[in-house]
Order: C-alpha cells, then structure tokens, then sequence
C-alpha cells in the first residue's frame, strides 16, 4: 500500500502542511497514522469537506450528505 505524507497531500490539496496535520489529529482523514513525527496516510484519500463551511454544516445537521 502506498501513502501520502502531510507535505504530499498539502500539495494535492492546496492547503498548508500544518493544516493536514490538524485533520488527521481530528480523526478526519480515514486511515491516517502517525509514524513517528510524521502523518501517514492512504495515497487513494480524499480531501475532507471543510466543516468550517456554513452550507456544510447546514447540510450535516439535516443529513442531506
């Protein structure tokens, strides 16, 4: 299986390195591990929906995912 580091999938998903690391601390990237000081994570993930979205949390609430 191959994996993706927080500076891979930072660069994948347009967002900072440090912010990857804060969804995978959160338990929002399935299958993430940390490895020592490093973040490991499938290479076939998706980016999480950013819950910091009005319309997303709106949709979450009713269950309308």
């Amino acid at each position: 299986m191959e994996f993706l580091t927080t500076k891979q999938a930072s660069e994948l998903w347009g967002i900072s390195q440090r912010r990857v690391a804060i969804l995978c601390e959160e338990g929002r990237i399935k299958g993430a591990a940390k490895a020592g000081r490093t973040w490991l994570m499938p290479k076939n993930t998706q980016k999480p929906v950013d819950g910091r979205i009005k319309q997303v949390k709106e949709q979450a609430k009713d269950g309308n995912n």
